[in-house]
């Protein structure tokens, strides 16, 4: 065997690593470095071997400056891009030894380990750190006060790492360093670069801050920022626009300029050409830009923003995280304005989108899920049927078996609306097990996926027919429907009776289903009417009640016996506690509800208008003959008629 494989072993480099002649040491080191850099399968073999990164980070201790210099690059290359070798300098005890350093005497080594804790803070295995501490921020400003653009940038890494929470922000802005990475823009290319990642961090959500930048130095530092965003750096000028896209989801106030807004969307296109990290990093911060502002979704459109991203999905093997970033951009500008949708099914990105929810990486096939959810809004491809065939139904059906839980969440959320398929063809839903799957789903212990999954139910039988309801109902069981609807979350237990109002909803025969098993489902609804104060959850319970009502005299007869407290007591009908609502939707509910028990046609109308008489409603109801909202005004008019 050769002698350089040889030594290339883990077993070989350890003798060498930890030889007591520093040369051989340096050696060693020297060849590790020159071997990892830039080689990911190589990096991985040495991490998994368990026993070269500990003898590396022995290393520091040395009492060789050369040495420790060569030790800090190994870790800073076993650390660059893989969280794997992250973790493993940090279980080594790494990073404790690198923060020694940063006050060592020789300045190679300081600036060594400077760099390579740069790189470990750009991964978020990396410890957290405690602004709260007064020790703490001492060390911070001393950095920030260096005269060395590595130290400088450590400090402004360590801020962009952990600055997370408005207490954090607070205390770094009254420690004064704000003014302090306002300096560093006048720095070199890398202080500045740093600088602009910290003040995004430190002002994002925190309006004060975000007023204090703006406005610093009479606004000369916006006006930097705003420059930085045409510097011939691709990489300063996305950190740039990010900066201010921090400043303008804070603080709309600061970025009035539609120019402005419009030539961020320019910038961040064009950046998405680079082919390094700054292209891969650039549909996250268009994403960052346009998520809930149709506005500037109407300016991305006109940019044609939809049709340049569609061309880069179109290219050959693009990295995992571009795709994600695509992804998520197209999901966000499709995600309020239909002419978006349209333009995006024109260009046939569907295919591209339903073959990504097939992708290897998790992340990517979440942001597809997420698109699809923007896309199938549009009610007139709904209509048209525009989802309903195999290249994206079948994916998404696979998606919800997923190992992933967060892959699951988006499958549901984008089918919650390809389900709702006005056409005639729900029926394919169960021929794919899609129910089936549902309801097992709606039993998880996340209530976030049994959310999701009663969802998608309750939009699968929303105007279905009444053969497709009852094999839905039979699939979920009255007491799965039951359990829904008694659920500790209240998000779930209004999913839960929303459902039970499309199922009761249409022919008299579906109201039957409410009645199934003793009519646990109707008493569930009403014990809920009475106890919650969700405005949400007694919306819908008594859109059921006013469904129900609609039915024949025994429907309408047992809607006003769970209303009417029992003879004899002096407790008041929940009726009335309903009808003083603040919420308007409430009160107009409960009016409908009130309105369908005393339809005059019906042959027993006289006799439940005295019972409601009696218990109190009627005086409530022509209280309400002034109601400020028109909709429940309107519904007390019918209901005193009557």
């Amino acid at each position: 065997m050769p002698t350089s494989a040889t030594n290339n072993r883990p077993e070989d480099l350890i003798l060498r690593l930890s030889s007591p002649e520093n040369q051989t040491k340096f050696k060693a080191l020297r060849e590790l470095k020159n071997q990892i850099i830039g080689n990911r399968t190589k990096k991985l073999t040495y991490v998994k071997s368990g026993v070269v990164v500990p003898a590396v980070v022995n290393s520091l201790s040395s009492s060789d400056s050369s040495v420790i210099v060569q030790a800090s690059a190994v870790i800073g290359s076993f650390a660059c891009g893989v969280d794997a070798g992250v973790k493993a300098v940090l279980d080594a005890g790494a990073f404790s030894l690198l923060l020694g350093l940063v006050s060592h005497s020789d300045v190679k080594v300081v600036d060594a380990a400077a760099r390579s804790l740069k790189i470990i803070y750009q991964s978020k295995l990396a410890p957290k750190y405690d602004f709260l501490s007064k020790e703490n921020m001492c060390f911070l400003i001393s950095l920030l006060d260096s005269e060395s653009e590595n130290i400088t940038g450590l400090g402004a890494t360590i801020i962009t790492h952990s600055c997370q929470i408005i207490a954090e922000q607070k205390v770094l802005y009254e420690a004064g360093i704000l003014k302090k990475l306002l300096d560093l823009l006048r720095g070199s290319l890398s202080q500045r670069d740093a600088s602009l990642e910290a003040l995004a961090a430190v002002s994002r959500n925190n309006p004060d801050v975000s007023s204090e930048f703006a406005e610093a130095n009479d606004g000369r530092a916006f006006r930097v920022v705003c420059e930085l965003t045409k510097d011939k750096y691709p990489r300063t000028r996305l950190l740039a626009s990010m900066c201010l896209i921090a400043l303008w989801n804070t603080s709309p106030c600061h970025l009035q300029d539609a120019g402005l807004r419009s030539k961020l969307i320019h910038i961040l296109i064009e950046l998405l050409d680079d082919p390094g990290q700054v292209g891969d990093d650039a549909p996250f911060a268009l994403s960052s830009l346009i998520a809930g502002k149709e506005d500037l979704q109407k300016l991305a459109f006109e940019a044609d923003v939809i049709d340049k991203m569609s061309k880069h999905l179109m290219k050959d093997s693009l990295p995992a995280k571009r795709l994600q970033g695509i992804f998520l951009a197209l999901a966000d500008v499709c995600s309020k304005l239909e002419v978006c949708r349209e333009n995006l099914i024109s260009l046939e990105v569907l295919k591209l989108v339903a073959e990504a929810l097939n992708h290897d990486c998790s992340e990517v096939r979440i942001a597809a899920c997420m698109c699809l959810r923007s896309v199938s809004r549009s009610v007139k491809n709904l209509s048209a049927g525009m989802f309903m065939n195999d290249l994206i139904v079948i994916p998404l059906i696979k998606l919800l078996n997923d190992a992933s839980t967060a892959v699951q969440i988006a499958a549901l959320s984008a089918l919650c609306n390809v389900v709702v398929e006005f056409t005639t063809r729900k029926s394919i839903f169960l021929q794919y097990g899609v129910v089936k799957q549902l309801v097992h789903l709606s039993t998880s212990m996340d209530s976030t996926v049994r959310l999701n999954a009663v969802r998608a139910l309750k939009n699968l039988i929303f105007l279905a027919e009444k053969q497709f309801k009852g094999e839905i109902f039979l699939e979920l069981s009255p007491a799965t429907l039951w359990s829904l609807i008694c659920d500790h979350e209240s998000s779930v237990q209004e999913q839960a009776i929303s459902f039970v109002r499309n199922l009761v909803d249409g022919c008299v025969d579906s109201i039957e289903y409410i009645f199934t098993e003793e009519a646990i489902i109707l008493h569930a609804i009403v014990r809920l009417l009475r106890n919650t104060s969700n405005p949400e959850v007694c919306i819908q319970g008594m859109y059921v009640l006013a469904n129900v009502a609609t039915g024949n005299e025994f429907h309408k007869e047992a809607v006003l016996q769970q209303l009417l407290p029992p003879a004899g007591s002096d407790d008041p009908s929940v009726l009335i506690k309903l009808l003083q609502s603040n919420d308007n939707r409430l009160r107009t509910a409960t009016v409908w509800t009130v309105v369908n028990l005393t339809f005059p046609s019906s042959p027993g109308a006289y006799s439940r208008l005295v019972k409601l008489r009696n218990a109190g409603v009627y005086s409530s109801i022509k209280n309400m003959a002034n109601d400020s909202c028109l909709d429940v005004k309107l519904r007390v008019k019918t209901a005193l008629d009557q």
